[in-house]
C-alpha cells in the first residue's frame, strides 16, 4: 500500500514538474525572443522612413511613387474646381472664391511635395520628446528606462526558487498574466507601427485635400489620427518612468500587482489618447470587430 501511494505521488510530482517545465519554457521563449523589439516598436524615430522599399513607394521625386499620383490629383482638383465654378453661374450655388482656392492650392502643393521632409520633422519632435522623458528618468533613478530593463526587473521579482516558475502558485499565475499582457503589447504596438506607415503614405493626399473645403475633412481626420498614434509613445515614456520610480526591493504582493497595473496602463495608453484627443484604435480585437462590421 505504501509503495502504491509513493508511486502515485511520484507520478503526480512528475506531471507537475513537466507542466511547470513547459510553462517555464513558453514564458522564457516569449521573454527572450519577443520583447527585445518592443522598444523599437513603441519608440518610433525617423529610421522608419529609411527603408528603401518604403521610399520607393512614397516617391523620391515628383515623377515617381505616390508623389506622382498626388501631383496628378492636384491637376484633378484644378479641373474639379473649374467645373464647379462654371456650374455655379448656372445653379447660383455658393462656392469658395477662386483666389482663395488658388492660394490654398499653391500652399498645399508645396507642402505636399515636401511631405516627406515635414513627416520626418514631426517624427523627430515626438521621438526627441519621448527620449527626453526617458533620459530624465535615467538621470533621476540611474536606470535604463526601457522595456527590456523593465522585463528583467519583473523576472527577478516574480519568480520561484530562482529561475523556476510554479504554474500552480500565485507567482506563477502573475508571471503568466504579465507575459500574456506584454504579448498583447507586442500585437497592439505592431498594429500601431503599420498604421503609422500607412498614414505616412497617405500624407501627400491628406495635405492636398486641405485645399478644398469639401475634402478638408480628410486632412483633419488624418492629422488627428497620426498625431494620436505618435502621442502614445510620450504617454508610454511617462508610464515607464513612473514604474521605474517605485521601490521594488520588497518584492511583496503589492509590488507585483503594481507591475500588472503598469502593464495594463501601457495597454490602455491608446484608449487614453483616443479619449483625450481622438484618433484610431490600436486594439487588435476592436480593430478586427470594426473591420468585420465594415465588410458586412
Amino acid at each position: 500500500m505504501d509503495e502504491s501511494i509513493l508511486t502515485q505521488n511520484n507520478v503526480t510530482q512528475t506531471i507537475i514538474d513537466t507542466i511547470n517545465y513547459i510553462y517555464q519554457s513558453i514564458l522564457s521563449s516569449i521573454d527572450n525572443n519577443l520583447y527585445s523589439v518592443l522598444d523599437n516598436l513603441i519608440f518610433i524615430n525617423s529610421d522608419i522612413l529609411n527603408d528603401k522599399n518604403f521610399q520607393s513607394i512614397f516617391g523620391t521625386s515628383t515623377t515617381n511613387g505616390i508623389l506622382l499620383i498626388s501631383n496628378a490629383f492636384l491637376l484633378g482638383f484644378i479641373l474639379y474646381f473649374g467645373a464647379r465654378y462654371l456650374l455655379s453661374h448656372y445653379t447660383f450655388s455658393q462656392i469658395e472664391k477662386p483666389h482663395s482656392f488658388l492660394i490654398k492650392l499653391i500652399l498645399c502643393g508645396l507642402f505636399m511635395n515636401c511631405s516627406y521632409f515635414l513627416i520626418k520633422q514631426i517624427i523627430d519632435i515626438f521621438s526627441f520628446t519621448s527620449s527626453a522623458i526617458c533620459t530624465i528618468g535615467n538621470n533621476l533613478f540611474s536606470k535604463n528606462i526601457s522595456f527590456s530593463e523593465l522585463i528583467n526587473i519583473m523576472n527577478s521579482n516574480i519568480s520561484i526558487s530562482g529561475n523556476s516558475v510554479d504554474v500552480f502558485s500565485l507567482d506563477g499565475l502573475l508571471k503568466g498574466t504579465l507575459s500574456l499582457s506584454l504579448l498583447g503589447l507586442i500585437f497592439s504596438y505592431s498594429l500601431r507601427y503599420i498604421l503609422i506607415k500607412i498614414l505616412i503614405l497617405l500624407s501627400p493626399f491628406a495635405i492636398l485635400s486641405a485645399s478644398l473645403n469639401s475634402t478638408a475633412w480628410f486632412f483633419k481626420s488624418w492629422i488627428k489620427n497620426i498625431f494620436s498614434l505618435f502621442f502614445i509613445q510620450i504617454i508610454v515614456a511617462i508610464v515607464l518612468v513612473l514604474l521605474f520610480s517605485m521601490d521594488y526591493s520588497s518584492s511583496d504582493l503589492f509590488v507585483k500587482f503594481i507591475y500588472i497595473g503598469g502593464i495594463y496602463a501601457l495597454l490602455k495608453a491608446n484608449s487614453f489618447v483616443r479619449d483625450f484627443i481622438g484618433g484610431i484604435s490600436t486594439n487588435v480585437s476592436q480593430s478586427v470587430n470594426n473591420f468585420s462590421r465594415f465588410v458586412r
